[in-house]
């Protein structure tokens, strides 16, 4: 685990970390964006060597970013000790000349979109440190919702579906999923029949696919979910993609 940059918040100096593992395809794992959902960089942080071994012995590479908010982590808040949203701001969609927006509403046309280079501190070291990189070959980003009752478990996705099918059945065995949810009640955000959603909303996952990682999503347990049971669902991930681009 090596830092790859560093953030003044609140006065205090924070290293945002990275770990390697060489490998054939890369897979890229990132966490902690809000720094209340906390299983997401627990699962990282502490099944590091067991998520190392299982992707060498599949010859995959991992580039993996357990905690992109330290001091919302080390403050149990969802935003930086600074206020700042690091999530949801690496691109701007041109929908009309001169007009740029930073979610793009379902069915929505757009003229181009184009890095978002003046985000939050976090925000910006990760996206130097992704633009100096090719594309990987999937990607991966682990959250959870503070908001629905109850354990559930749902995912943001692109691209074709069938390759996470399998990950939602798995996904189901252990926590119910949020199916036919909606899951934010300002925009009209709604799950389909298997916990998926499609939105374009400036996500480090929106990055990845318009980058043209083919398969990328970001998983979704609730707060309410016991730890226990999060961990196994982000590991049914971690594994599965590790096993699609195997």
């Amino acid at each position: 685990m090596t830092a790859f940059a560093e953030v003044i918040e609140g006065g205090r100096s924070y290293p945002l970390y990275e770990a390697v593992v060489p490998g054939r395809r890369t897979l890229v794992i990132t966490a902690g964006f809000h720094g209340d959902e906390t299983a997401g960089p627990l699962t990282l942080l502490e099944r590091l060597p067991e998520i190392a071994r299982y992707a060498r012995a599949r010859d995959v590479g991992l580039r993996i970013f357990p905690c992109l908010n330290p001091s919302g982590f080390e403050d149990g808040t969802r935003y930086n000790r600074d206020g700042e949203a690091p999530n949801n701001d690496l691109l701007r969609y041109q929908v009309a000349p001169g007009r740029w927006v930073d979610e793009l509403p379902a069915g929505t046309d757009f003229l181009s979109w184009a890095v978002h280079t003046e985000g939050p501190k976090e925000t910006r070291a990760l996206l130097a440190a992704l633009e100096r990189e090719p594309a990987p070959a999937a990607a991966l980003d682990l959250h959870q919702d503070p908001w629905l009752e109850g354990a559930f478990a749902y995912a943001y996705v692109f691209g074709a579906r069938a390759a996470y099918r399998p990950l939602v059945v798995r996904t189901a065995a252990l926590v119910p999923l949020a199916a036919s949810a909606l899951v934010d009640d300002e925009a009209g955000v709604r799950s389909d029949a298997d916990g998926i959603i499609e939105l374009h909303d400036g996500s480090v996952t929106d990055y990845f696919y318009r980058r043209g990682v083919p398969i990328t999503a970001a998983l979704e347990t609730t707060t309410r979910t016991p730890m226990a049971l999060a961990d196994q669902v982000n590991l049914v991930w971690i594994r599965g993609f590790i096993d699609l681009i195997a």
